[in-house]
């Protein structure tokens, strides 16, 4: 029997993201949820997709080896367990690689140390991943374990886009630089915009904005990104739902010393306290725009944050577009860029001179499938194309243990 399925993983701090792929048709066989792990309202959501009926169940879960192991139960009493031998790989979300990681990578204990050594750069997200693999390590110790990261994408990125205009030494001993982040869902859009363009991704250049709670842009040209919005962190670029995105660094200076706040203050407040919950209380598009629709007595303030965020999300499309010279598509993905049709509208209103306009007709459509959303026969396309990590992290993991790299 030939081993098919994947197992993806995406372990956060207090949470585990999975699915179960069958990498033959690239079906999902289950999905599920464990969220607020070492809490006593620990919740797991397990979805077979063979019944589509989920299971549920709301008790303490102590931590990421508990939640696996539970995982692990809920996939075998659907025969879809961990120690079947269809099982191929588990494949992992890292979110920093450095620059070290530039593809895919089965993981040793080498791998494993400089994840590690890359907490500095991701104190929030390379601890939790490193939690989930080797969990997994001990429950499967005989399974390729394939680490994908979501920094690596933009490793192609040239030096003039990835370097800050810093000391090179003092950049260089610290490891400072533009990362980007959300590549895998980057690499997956302008891939899969190319496809809905009929055309091969060398032969395409995109501009893709992954816009969700947190947000990111990317400069794709002919598949290789060569300019992305996060950078060291993914504080940095487009106004997020509760992060600031791009401002002057004086401004953490100005809050030392004048606001006599903390490193760690100014940290929670650029990143949990600023973006559009910061500047309308509100990190959810979807009550923003209600808010704007209704007239609601605060309606000015979401009216406000809503074109800040729409600024500045026209300026990165007008900046990729020249960094890139030709754009053929661009494309929205995420949650807010799949599902809210006034932002886009918003974003590419005005634009018409860079040969970008929207249909309203087609914006309105709400559709799960791939889509152009410009009216026929415009020189750039405009496309929206729902983002798929979890396939774009499970087709690199059996891609690299089907050709005997494991």
């Amino acid at each position: 029997m030939t081993a098919t399925r994947v197992l993806v993983l995406n372990s956060g701090s207090s949470s585990v993201k999975y699915q179960l792929l069958d990498m033959n048709d690239s079906s999902r066989l289950a999905v599920g949820l464990v969220e607020r792990i070492g809490e006593e309202t620990s919740r797991l959501k397990h979805t077979p997709l063979a019944t589509g009926e989920s299971r549920e169940t709301t008790a303490p879960i102590a931590d990421h080896d508990a939640a696996l192991k539970a995982v692990a139960e809920e996939l075998a009493k659907d025969g879809l367990g961990l120690d079947s031998p269809e099982l191929a790989a588990i494949g992992h979300r890292v979110v920093h690689g450095g620059k070290t990681f530039t593809e895919p990578t089965v993981i040793d204990d080498a791998v494993l140390a400089e994840i590690e050594r890359l907490i500095p750069v991701a104190p929030l997200h390379n601890p939790a991943n490193l939690t989930g693999i080797r969990t997994a390590q001990a429950l499967r110790p005989d399974l390729p374990q394939v680490a994908v990261f979501d920094t690596a994408f933009h490793t192609t990125m040239p030096e003039a886009a990835a370097r800050y205009a810093i000391d090179v030494k003092t950049a260089d001993e610290y490891r400072i630089r533009r990362y980007g982040f959300h590549g895998t869902s980057h690499a997956y859009v302008s891939r899969a915009t190319a496809e809905l363009l009929g055309r091969a991704p060398e032969e395409v250049n995109v501009i893709v904005l992954h816009l969700g709670n947190g947000a990111s842009a990317s400069a794709v040209e002919k598949g290789r990104c060569v300019d992305t919005s996060m950078g060291l962190t993914p504080l940095e670029g487009l106004v997020m739902g509760t992060r600031s995105g791009d401002m002057d660094p004086a401004v953490i200076f100005h809050l030392t010393r004048v606001g006599g706040m903390s490193t760690d203050e100014i940290d929670t407040l650029l990143n949990k306290k600023s973006g559009l919950i910061g500047l309308c209380g509100d990190n959810d598009m979807r009550e923003i725009l209600r808010r704007i629709d209704e007239g609601t007595e605060d309606a000015a303030q979401a009216r406000l944050a809503f074109d800040i965020y729409i600024h500045r999300l026209k300026k990165y499309i007008g900046a990729y577009y020249a960094v890139l010279g030709r754009v053929d598509a661009v494309a929205f993905t995420a949650g807010v860029g799949e599902n809210a049709a006034p932002v886009r509208e918003a974003a590419i209103a005005g634009l018409e001179a860079l040969g970008l306009a929207v249909d309203g007709g087609l914006n309105a459509v709400r559709s799960g499938e791939p889509r152009l959303i410009s009216p026929e026969g415009a020189r750039v396309a405009v496309a929206v194309v729902p983002t798929d990590e979890e396939l774009e992290i499970a087709d690199q993991t059996y891609a690299l243990v089907r050709n005997g790299n494991a």
